[in-house]
């Protein structure tokens, strides 16, 4: 009983330890929500869960590998169990966050009592120190102060991560991470059993341990490196490849919308020859002819747009996408003027027009049907600029961080202000994006003079 009596160490380390639950906790709800309840359950329960552990590692040391792999696989299963979204996205935030207080912890950890037994030898002048209990919870407790800053930075940077994805993604991604925590396990449990870096000679505990500490440094820090790189490599890849998915059904589109031009160009060149045909028709009082020839000239018509914006392409997409408002009862407002001269070419005026019109759509399909849903379309030349700004309802309850809804069924939402992006990029211009009170705005601004100029002041 003596080593569970002697336990200063934990009972520093434990409100340290618990900030971190709590931002952990925090991090769980924003990417994948649950109830209040549940939440102060999940603190509740990872808390209890953890000093069950460690005061069985402490009664029984042959029990010391089952607490370190029993850690992990109770806080994977509270997490899995106790918050919402897919569960392949419950096992990746639940990863990812076991993954952070391993590799920090160590990082720090290590870092920190290289410092202090440096001072102890340095300054204190004692041959051989070793730390205390105390002391080693004092720097667990910093080290875990490390940790719940690394936290609340991914709570801000993996948005594109844990938005947008498939499931099957999410499991690739999470594989990886969960074999480094069974690494990480292993070599704790071979650290905790004498197996150290060693100094390669008589040189002492001192050094053993300042070796030891070392080696644990550089493979924490190595790990860290490795990982951010293969977490946000991963997602890069999956974006780039789901935009390129969409530039080639945008060709297809592009191309569509280039036939019925065509077809548009040809209802003109043949009107003396449609209005002989009527004539024909009229004489002989077949007026349901006349009615069935009338509607397949309207379609083909009302298909290529009319020169109603300037640019044909532009008026066939709007034509296509009003009919789809149309059928989901969709309130359309739509004012398009285009530039009379043609400083952006056809396909990327198809690419910007048509990915946040259909954004603006899938917003407003997410909507329940009895709620006002409405698209407000305006574009005008501003100051030798195109202004384009597009106004749509959506859900009170979704949230839109860095291009991403937190819809299960918006994966290709962010995909698509990233195709837009592109081509204002491309253009010099820039792009705005405002979501609040159940209102999505984005207004794009690209110059049309060859001069340069600072159009963020053109307005």
């Amino acid at each position: 009983m003596k080593q569970l009596l002697d336990c200063t160490d934990m009972l520093i380390v434990a409100p340290f330890f618990l900030g971190y639950l709590w931002a952990a906790d925090k991090f769980c709800e924003k990417f994948l929500g649950a109830s209040k309840r549940r939440e102060r359950l999940f603190l509740i329960l990872s808390f209890g869960g953890c000093l069950f552990s460690s005061i069985l590692s402490r009664l029984y040391s042959s029990l010391y590998i089952f607490s370190v792999l029993l850690k992990p696989i109770f806080f994977m299963g509270l997490v899995v169990l106790l918050f919402r979204s897919d569960r392949e996205k419950r096992i990746l935030a639940a990863s990812m966050l076991m993954v952070a207080v391993r590799l920090v912890t160590d990082l720090c950890g290590s870092f920190l009592s290289c410092l202090a037994l440096s001072f102890l030898h340095i300054v204190k002048k004692i041959p051989e120190p070793f730390l205390e209990d105390w002391e080693n919870g004092l720097l667990s407790g910093v080290s875990y102060c490390f940790v719940i800053l690394t936290v609340y930075w991914m709570s801000k940077h993996l948005e594109s991560v844990f938005y947008g994805k498939r499931r099957k993604w999410y499991v690739i991604l999470a594989v990886p991470l969960l074999v480094l925590i069974i690494v990480y396990d292993v070599a704790g449990w071979g650290a905790s059993n004498g197996i150290m870096v060693r100094s390669g000679g008589n040189m002492g505990l001192y050094y053993d341990q300042i070796f030891s500490h070392a080696g644990f440094f550089v493979l924490a820090l190595l790990s860290m490196a490795a990982t951010g790189f293969y977490v946000f490599g991963m997602n890069r890849i999956y974006l780039e490849q789901e935009k390129s998915g969409q530039y080639h059904s945008q060709i297809a589109v592009y191309k569509m919308l280039a036939e019925q031009y065509r077809q548009s160009e040809r209802l003109r060149h043949d009107m003396k020859n449609h209005i002989i045909a009527l004539s024909a028709l009229s004489r002989n009082n077949e007026w349901e002819k006349i009615n069935d020839y009338l509607k397949n000239m309207e379609d083909i018509a009302l298909n290529a747009g009319g020169d109603i914006t300037g640019n044909k392409v532009v008026d066939v997409l709007l034509y296509q996408k009003r009919k789809r408002a149309e059928e989901e009862n969709i309130k359309w407002e739509c004012d398009v003027q285009m530039p009379k001269e043609r400083h952006i070419n056809e396909f990327d005026l198809c690419v910007l027009f048509g990915n946040i019109l259909d954004n603006a759509l899938e917003a407003c399909g997410r909507m329940q049907k009895g709620e006002c849903r409405f698209i407000n379309i305006q574009a005008k030349t501003v100051k030798k600029c195109f202004l384009l700004e597009v106004k749509n309802s959506m859900d009170r309850t979704e949230k839109f961080t860095d291009g991403f809804t937190n819809k299960e069924d918006s994966q290709e939402h962010g995909i698509g202000l990233l195709n837009v992006g592109d081509v204002v990029n491309k253009y010099n211009g820039v792009v705005n994006v405002e979501a609040e009170n159940g209102i999505f705005v984005i207004s794009v601004l690209i110059p049309l003079s060859d001069v340069a100029h600072d159009i963020k002041t053109a307005v």
